[in-house]
This record gives structure tokens, C-alpha cells and sequence, in this order.
């Protein structure tokens, strides 16, 4: 069952003032998902690896085209959502962006839960800048959230 009003339409993407865009992830993304994932892997794992066990030291290609695929259903029933951050030719996915309902205790009232990642490379950068800045209107003007936990 959703945890979206019937008829609800997933956004189907974010353009950024740096010309890079967010869009729904999809299991043909693999090939430029893998490089990111595991290039970026200790910091990923120092943020998800406890409680997700992610990213493993030992995936495969095959094992994040499961996962990526296995997010792309969800995001066809609306359970969860994982959107890319891609350059502007999609190229390049440089991180990804989370949104969950509301789970593990989250502060009360809270409508999602959110979590983000950019490559290490990223970090400290105008991409870094222009997500942390346009994300909060995307959820409320876009999603219709008034209360978002970022998680971690």
C-alpha cells in the first residue's frame, strides 16, 4: 500500500542550478552507479554500512544491478524512492538521494525520512551547495512534505 495520496505522480526529476539533475534510479544505470558506489565505498560504508551493511566490500556489478533494480520497483509501487544525481548527459551519477516513510523512531510527526550522498569527490562543492539548497523545496513544494528527517 502507498503511503501517498491516490494519484499521486512521482516526480520524475530535479534540475540544479550547476546543470546536473536528480531523476529515478534505474538498474541501466549500473555502469555509472558501480564506479561511484565503490570509489566513494569507505565513506559510503562509515555512513550506511551499519545499519544497511552497505555498501559490502565484495559487490559485484551484478549484485548493485539487483539493488538498483530492486529500487526501481520500489519506486514503481511508491514504497521507497532513490533518485540519482547525474551530469547534465547522465555520464556521470555523482550520488543518490533517499526518501523513506517514516521508520525507527524518527522525530514525531515526521512525514519522510531522507538521506543523501555525493561521491568524496564532491564534497565541499557547488553540487554539494546547490543540493543541500534545493532539496528542502523539492520536498515541500514538489513532494508535498512538511516535516522531513534527515537521516543520518
Amino acid at each position: 500500500m502507498s503511503w501517498f495520496p491516490e494519484g499521486f505522480e512521482t516526480p520524475r526529476r530535479l534540475d540544479l542550478p550547476t546543470g546536473h539533475h536528480l531523476r529515478p534510479i534505474r538498474a541501466d544505470d549500473v555502469h555509472i552507479d558501480y564506479p561511484a558506489v565503490m570509489g566513494s565505498r569507505e565513506s559510503l560504508w562509515a555512513r550506511y554500512g551499519e545499519p544497511w551493511g552497505w555498501p559490502p566490500e565484495t559487490m559485484t556489478v551484478e549484485q548493485d544491478r539487483e539493488d538498483l533494480l530492486h529500487h526501481e520497483e520500489e519506486i514503481a509501487a511508491q514504497e521507497t524512492f532513490n533518485y540519482a544525481v547525474l551530469d547534465a548527459a547522465e555520464t556521470a551519477l555523482l550520488g543518490c538521494v533517499y526518501l523513506d516513510p517514516p521508520y525507527a523512531d524518527p522525530p514525531p510527526g515526521t512525514e519522510v525520512v531522507v538521506s543523501w550522498w555525493l561521491v568524496d569527490a564532491m564534497a565541499g562543492s557547488d553540487l554539494e551547495r546547490a543540493l543541500a539548497d534545493a532539496l528542502p523545496a523539492w520536498f515541500r513544494e514538489v513532494w508535498g512534505f512538511r516535516s522531513v528527517h534527515r537521516w543520518p
